[in-house]
Formats: C-alpha cells, sequence, structure tokens
C-alpha cells in the first residue's frame, strides 16, 4: 500500500488549511467511496484530512421555511428527519433506496454528493479510461455499456453517476454551500455537477481546495408531496439502472407546479426541464405524462445495449406521476 498522510481537522478554517498543504490531498467522511477506491489504486491521496469531528451534524429550519443540512450529516440521520419525511419524502425515499443500513450510518452528505461512478473500467486499472487518466479513451462506448449513460454522454466518457439522494436534491432545487481560503461561496445542484464534455475527469465547478459545509433545501410546497422510485437489478442493495424523482402539485385536475428528476442515465442528475415545461399548466393524465417524458428524452442518445433505458424511464415518468396524482386527488 502507497503511504499516505492523515490529519483531523476540528473546524472548516483547519480543513480549507490542510487541503493547501497538499496537492494531492483528499477530505475523509464516511469513507464509503474514497476507501474501497484507494484499496483498488484509482485514489491515491498523499494526505487525508479527516472531517468528522467538523461542527456540521445538524438539520435545521431555514427562514424561508426549506432545510439547512450540514455537511457531515449521517444518510441514516437525513433520512429520518421529521421535517425531511414531512416535507421532502422522495428525499427520504432517496436515501434509504440507496447503500445498506450500514453504510448510511457511515455515509455523509458531502460525500454522497462527491462519490464517483461505479463504472467498471474506472475501477479497472488495468483497463483505459478518460475519467481516471484523461486521454486514454472510454471502452465502454464500444464495451460494456448496459448500465450507463443515455443522456449529456459523450464520446469521451458514458459513466453515470451513481447517488440516489442527489437526483432528489436536484428535482428540489438544493444548493451546495461551500468554504476555500478566499471565503464562502454557493453553487445551484445544477451548476455543481459539469457537463461531462471532453473532459470527464473533472466533475464538479467546486474550486480546488474547497470544503463543502452544507445543501440548502429552498422550501419547495410541492415537494411535500413527491415519490422516488428507483429500479435496480436485484432487490437487496444495488446501484439503480433507472430511477425517478417526482413531485407533483395537481389542482382541479391542472399541473400547478412538477419537478422531476432523473438517474442512472447521465453522468450527472438529470433534472428533466423539458417534461416539467410541458406539464405545466395542462393535464394531470397519463397521456401528458407520456407526453413530457418523450419530450425529455427526445435528447437521448442510448447505445445499442442500453436502448432500454429510454422505456424504463420513460414508464417511470408515467408511473409515478400517475401515483401521485391520483394521491392528490384523495
Amino acid at each position: 500500500m502507497r503511504e499516505f498522510g492523515y490529519q483531523r481537522a476540528h473546524d472548516v478554517a483547519a480543513a480549507v488549511a490542510l487541503l493547501g498543504t497538499a496537492p494531492d490531498a483528499r477530505l475523509l467522511g464516511g469513507g464509503t467511496n474514497l476507501v474501497d477506491l484507494m484499496k483498488a489504486g484509482v485514489e491515491r491521496p498523499g494526505l487525508l484530512v479527516d472531517v468528522r469531528d467538523l461542527p456540521l451534524d445538524e438539520i435545521r429550519a431555514t427562514a424561508d421555511g426549506g432545510l439547512r443540512v450540514g455537511a457531515t450529516v449521517s444518510n441514516s440521520d437525513l433520512a429520518a428527519h421529521p421535517a425531511v419525511r414531512r416535507h421532502y419524502p422522495a428525499l427520504t425515499q432517496a436515501l434509504l433506496a440507496g447503500a445498506s443500513g450500514q453504510l448510511r450510518n457511515m455515509a455523509t452528505v458531502a460525500g454522497n454528493l462527491l462519490q464517483r461512478t461505479r463504472c467498471g473500467y474506472f475501477a479497472d486499472l488495468a483497463k483505459p479510461c478518460n475519467k481516471r487518466a484523461p486521454g486514454t479513451g472510454c471502452p465502454a462506448v464500444t464495451g460494456d455499456h448496459r448500465n450507463h449513460a443515455i443522456l449529456g454522454a459523450s464520446a469521451h466518457c458514458v459513466a453515470t453517476h451513481p447517488s440516489d439522494m442527489a437526483v432528489a436534491l436536484a428535482a428540489f432545487d438544493a444548493v451546495v454551500t461551500y468554504e476555500t481560503a478566499d471565503g464562502p461561496g454557493a453553487l445551484p445542484l445544477d451548476a455543481f455537477y459539469l457537463p461531462v464534455g471532453d473532459t470527464p475527469h473533472i466533475e464538479t465547478a467546486l474550486p480546488a481546495g474547497a470544503v463543502i459545509t452544507g445543501v440548502t433545501l429552498p422550501s419547495v410546497p410541492a415537494a411535500a408531496h413527491s415519490r422516488y422510485r428507483k429500479v435496480r437489478e436485484r432487490a437487496s442493495y444495488a446501484f439503480a439502472i433507472g430511477s425517478v424523482a417526482a413531485a407533483l402539485d395537481v389542482r382541479d385536475g391542472v399541473v400547478r407546479d412538477v419537478r422531476l428528476a432523473f438517474g442512472a442515465v447521465a453522468s450527472r442528475p438529470w433534472r428533466a426541464r423539458a417534461a416539467e415545461r410541458a406539464l405545466i399548466g395542462g393535464p394531470a393524465d397519463a397521456d401528458a405524462f407520456a407526453a413530457a417524458a418523450d419530450a425529455e428524452l427526445a435528447a437521448a442518445e442510448p447505445l445499442p445495449e442500453n436502448r432500454y433505458k429510454v422505456t424504463l424511464t420513460r414508464n417511470l415518468v408515467v408511473t409515478e406521476l400517475a401515483r401521485l396524482a391520483e394521491e392528490a386527488t384523495r
């Protein structure tokens, strides 16, 4: 094993300062992804900065009725929080659909956002991978890509983002806050993850040396009527092959607000803006839901072995919106 340094930070300023001491430093939260990648040799940090003692483990209400979630809040604690279950049920469902209970107890909010793809080529040092070693190629394009991207991919990378939590956060316009040596900053989740383009190794817009301090969920009335549905290849712990976070506000049969985000179809959580635009002000029925899904998926460019994801995602959208519409009439 390659030797590495280890330092524990007790406040955000110390964590930022420690990150600045080594270009190959990494933050260690729950370690549920980073440690695995270190064992495989994919990640080779010279310094680990342990942030588990940072005072960022609180969930509190904001002045506008939203929630402020600290970066080191565990996935289990976030899923169980009464305000999350009441006002953002799709987020609770997404968290509970991800990983096992033991992993959720360790995994943190910030770590979940920053987890790396589960593409087999990325994890295999014997194979080329533009995300791991820029310029070496993407063998998944012509190789094993059954579980890979159908939206927003490029010839340089067709991997998908593995997070369930981030899909729900994308649907609810979450904002990621961070701290750097130059001061605090914030990124809407839409801008947090970068398009894959020809630089798949640059995954987020976080400035160098930034420490995520939390996630802010704005007040979204429709979020109280939301669902997260995940499809996976086995019923036990597994990553999604397709998922959708959906929220719907229906009054007198008309869609007043809708939020949709897809998972396991792109290198980042995919906010379905075209589908949302197609639905606002229209009828809340199966035909409208299907047409909206088709409007979003018109941009899909599936590879030969993952064409099923277009149909799968379409069916998820129609099914979950129909269930929410039915609930609205009760």
